[in-house]
């Protein structure tokens, strides 16, 4: 696969199974923060359902060349991408350890309701108990991105304000309102996963 984009090798060997192949392009490219992050979230998705001996011996290889990165910012989205496929390559060494307590006071300061992000995460109602960071900054930015996501539909279904002269029915003021509650919501779950790392 000399030559090809390590993306598009990655996705040849993940479809073949040939996950060792797959690891290999990543490992043998360098590291940047576009098609090798994306490359490198497909190879961990490969690897997570696997099990045994076989998962281990890549899983264990993956994480040292995650944690051997220089660059924090990258190290970190690459853990994040890797949970995001279901895949733990963190130990503590690379995300900011936080107890369920000062994720709770996170929430109060950006006044997000946590029943959200606990419906996909299992917490420990104890404050001084550690949370699953990476798992709660997954369910956080999902959430930001589905309420984004809503805002944006609901603004495109909006015919194009002309000026003064065009008064809005009721339900388009409606629609107004709950597209600035989407935006804020996108912001406030946004401003919770960047508190916690």
């Amino acid at each position: 696969m000399i030559g090809a984009r390590v993306t598009d090798a990655v996705e040849f060997f993940r479809q073949r199974q040939e996950h060792e192949q797959a690891f290999a392009m990543v490992r043998h490219r360098t590291p940047d923060g576009h098609r090798w992050r994306r490359a490198t979230a497909k190879v961990a998705g490969g690897l997570a359902p696997l099990t045994g001996r076989r998962r281990e011996r890549l899983v264990e290889p993956l994480r040292e060349l995650v944690f051997d990165l220089r660059d924090p910012t990258l190290r970190r989205e690459v853990v994040l991408d890797a949970r995001r496929a279901h895949l733990d390559l963190d130990r503590g060494e690379i995300l900011p350890v936080r107890t369920y307590g000062e994720l709770r006071r996170a929430a109060f300061l950006v006044d997000v309701d946590l029943r959200l992000v606990e419906a996909h995460v299992a917490l420990v109602p104890d404050f001084d108990a550690p949370i699953d960071v990476a798992g709660v900054v997954v369910v956080a930015r999902a959430l930001e991105e589905a309420f984004s996501r809503r805002a944006r539909r609901l603004a495109l279904e909006l015919p194009l304000q002309s000026g003064e002269e065009r008064l809005a029915t009721p339900r388009e003021l409606g629609m107004l309102g709950q597209v600035a509650r989407d935006e804020a919501d996108a912001r406030r779950y946004r401003a919770l996963s960047t508190s916690l790392l």
